[in-house]
């Protein structure tokens, strides 16, 4: 998507930081590290990919999350979902 910038994600439990490219999402990222395997839809529909958030600011690009799931910043998809931030932390 226009304006998607590079980042980076902490994964809380493993230990490690990736840096996640403007054009590749977050899960495509996780997958290929081999830290998890969490992909459905790829598209944001299904839910199966939901991580906890544990810090930063995401950039929901979902169709799961209600409005109210989105402001308490408890989850995200990392199938499509984005960071609105420099940095996320996820419970991975």
């Amino acid at each position: 998507m226009a304006g998607d910038r590079e980042f980076e994600v902490e994964l809380a439990r493993s230990g490690v930081t990736l840096r996640v490219p403007a054009r590749t999402s977050i899960l495509d990222v996780v997958e290929s590290a081999g830290l998890a395997d969490l992909g459905s839809c790829y598209q944001g529909t299904c839910g199966s990919c939901e991580t906890k958030l544990l810090a930063g600011s995401p950039d929901h690009r979902d169709s799961v999350l209600s409005a109210d799931e989105r402001a308490a910043g408890a989850s995200m998809m990392l199938c499509v979902s984005r960071c609105a931030s420099p940095r996320l932390v996820l419970d991975l």
